[in-house]
């Protein structure tokens, strides 16, 4: 069932997106050559706390998985998503980095991922970042009320496949609220004008992840990877649906 928020949990929903977007803000100064993912989770986690939230990924839990260990999820080039910070995992000159940060504040829950470069990167990974900053931004676009789920879905995928990246499969964005994870499910590629009817008071997060060679991936627990080893950018904001343009929560 996709819930619609009153204004009560539209202010908080507000609040615990606010500290995900200025979380993302002031990790990026810290995200150089030298530094280890485990690292970045540990300041993370600090801001989140300076400003009264809780981590939300940290202790998560799956069926068949051991409970998320950190604030964040840290995922290096090949990884896709949900990559575990680690004291041996030490970012270098080149590599990208992508974060993703839930914050659970007052009964409510935000999400936002960027993907980050350390350093000097190559050509072929900042116009990969352009294009799934821009697919993010095209589907917050679609994001209106009358149109439907499909929409946004075809959005990503249209434009993924128009430049010939490739949407990452089985990985999807959600409704968000109360829970991390609600209706409705927000697939990364479809058919405009399927799905359910987006309605004024919903709230959601899309999450375009490309990859550069395929769209299969590997599962290594909770981390998931290209299969083929090609790099991999995610960008996540949390939305709200208004009467007009779709309001980002998560950003600074």
């Amino acid at each position: 069932m996709i819930s619609i928020k009153n204004n009560s949990e539209i202010a908080k929903m507000r609040e615990s997106n606010r500290i995900v977007g200025l979380l993302l803000h002031k990790l990026r100064k810290y995200v150089v050559p030298g530094v280890t993912t485990l690292e970045l989770s540990k300041i993370a986690e600090d801001i989140i706390r300076s400003e009264g939230g809780k981590p939300a990924f940290k202790g998560y839990s799956v069926p068949g998985l051991s409970p998320f260990p950190a604030a964040v999820c840290t995922s290096v080039n090949s990884c896709i998503v949900h990559g575990i910070p680690s004291k041996s995992t030490v970012l270098i000159e080149g590599d990208i980095i992508g974060v993703d940060v839930g914050v659970y504040k007052d009964g409510y829950y935000g999400d936002a991922a960027r993907t980050y470069l350390v350093g000097e990167i190559s050509a072929e990974a900042k116009a990969l970042l352009a294009i799934t900053q821009e697919a993010l931004e095209l589907a917050i676009d679609a994001a209106k009320v009358g149109n439907r789920i499909g929409d946004i879905s075809s959005a990503i995928g249209d434009f993924a496949s128009a430049n010939g990246y490739h949407v990452a499969d089985d990985l999807t964005g959600h409704g968000i609220g109360k829970a991390l994870h609600e209706d409705p499910m927000i697939p990364n590629f479809g058919n405009a004008g399927k799905g359910p009817r987006i309605r004024k008071g919903m709230t959601l997060a899309i999450e375009p992840m490309f990859n550069v060679g395929t769209s299969h991936v590997q599962e290594k627990g909770w981390e998931y990877f290209t299969l083929d080893g090609s790099l991999s950018a995610h960008f996540e904001n949390t939305i709200l649906i208004t009467d007009g343009e779709s309001e980002i929560l998560s950003i600074y």
